[in-house]
């Protein structure tokens, strides 16, 4: 229970804006759906980033946004199917929308709601999580994964640690607009039965020297979250340790 009442704790904290000390993230995946062409999205991704190390985060931009005005220099349409499936999956019923946060795959709402965030945060830093660890060696990095309390699919993330951009146009032209734990690449490196194991030495591209690594487990049909952990060049892997 320890991951439970250090996520309670901190992450409350974080809600109400408190300073608090870093600690290593709770092994809870959020998600965040989001664009630069979209005016109600700077302050969820201002959320985003005060739940970074509480939470292991990603910010996935959105393309459909980019037709009205601006391009999103981050953006691509792989986020927005996994967004779509997402909503389809969680019953959302007014479809795809900016700014959207998705904790564990099993909770969605509003991206810029920080107390709900963090009491979804909360409720999925309870729930049993598998086991996975990361190390980084000189041939890339090497996932182990013990005790995963259900089956599902292996992925690994590319994330920039921070971006940045000057926006020309659309509804926050004029603005320049920070970015934290921006997906850049989502790959499937596997799968992992209900109680099995799962070792896999995974090549990286010269760019993860400065990125953050995101390898989570999701059940089958992009369902419930069942294990994360992350690795960045500047910290300690994190996971459920």
């Amino acid at each position: 229970m320890r991951w439970c009442c250090l996520a309670i704790s901190i992450v409350v904290a974080a809600a109400l804006g408190a300073q608090t000390p870093a600690p290593m993230p709770a092994p809870v995946l959020v998600e965040l759906f989001t664009s630069e062409g979209c005016s109600d999205c700077p302050p969820a991704d201002r959320l985003l980033a005060r739940l970074d190390g509480h939470a292991i985060v990603l910010s996935e931009h959105v393309d459909y946004w980019n037709s009205l005005g601006w391009k999103d220099p981050f953006s691509a349409a792989l986020f927005s199917r996994r967004q779509e499936t997402y909503c389809s999956e969680l019953g959302a019923q007014q479809g795809p929308y900016t700014p959207q946060m998705v904790v564990d795959g099993e909770a969605q709402f509003v991206g810029s709601d920080a107390g709900r965030a963090a009491d979804e945060i909360a409720k999925a830093a309870r729930r049993p999580k598998a086991d996975v660890k990361l190390t980084r060696t000189a041939a890339g990095l090497q996932v182990e994964i013990a005790s995963a309390p259900a089956s599902g699919d292996v992925w690994m993330v590319l994330a920039d640690n921070r971006d940045e951009s000057q926006v020309a146009a659309g509804e926050n032209k004029g603005r320049r607009l920070e970015h934290i734990a921006v997906v850049r690449s989502l790959q499937k490196i596997g799968t992992v039965k209900r109680g099995g194991a799962f070792s896999h030495l995974a090549e990286l591209p010269a760019s993860a020297a400065t990125q953050r690594v995101v390898v989570f487990v999701q059940q089958p049909g992009q369902g419930r979250v069942t294990g994360a952990a992350m690795w960045r060049a500047d910290a300690s892997p994190s996971g459920s340790q």
